[in-house]
């Protein structure tokens, strides 16, 4: 991979920012939402409890890890405020990666997840990652559309209750 997957990036409406441990406050806005871990997974951690998952995203995979990871906060340009999240956690060697998008229940359905999830895609392709998947719940009609979106179609194979989407 030639790209660093922590360079800031842009869309036409959204700035997306590599994740410091200074953004959890204002990503705890968004975050602490029962319904949007409705199929994500677990609940809303406490700021605290944010802040140190921020803390340990921010120094990357470990050390001697085959991964890089990527993590961002998307911000509208608008308004300035955080909506959301992409992530990507990218294995060079084999020119592969899993994506995700998070954006926050009351930001969503103004098409900033697949807009910010093109960029993302575009971003790795350029940087030499061509193999892309992300791993969706079945009952996730929202996200199977923004993978639509990305050209990902669903391959039949699950991992933990979510099923492995393709480019």
């Amino acid at each position: 991979m030639t790209t660093n997957p922590l360079v800031p990036f842009h869309t036409s409406r959204l700035s997306a920012e590599p994740l410091r441990p200074a953004h959890a406050p204002e990503a705890f806005e968004f975050l602490d939402d029962p319904e949007l871990h409705r199929h994500i997974g677990g609940a809303p951690l406490s700021l605290e409890a944010l802040s140190a998952r921020y803390r340990r995203l921010s120094t990357g995979a470990p050390a001697g890890s085959a991964e890089v990871w990527g993590n961002w906060l998307l911000r509208e340009d608008a308004t300035g405020k955080l909506v959301g999240t992409v992530q990507a956690t990218i294995t060079p060697a084999t020119g592969s990666a899993m994506i995700a998008w998070v954006i926050g229940t009351r930001f969503q359905r103004r098409g900033f997840a697949i807009e910010a999830a093109r960029e993302l895609v575009s971003t790795l392709r350029a940087g030499g990652i061509p193999d892309l998947a992300a791993s969706i719940h079945p009952d996730n009609i929202g996200s199977q559309g923004v993978a639509r979106a990305l050209g990902f179609s669903p391959t039949g194979v699950f991992d933990d209750g979510e099923e492995i989407w393709r480019a």
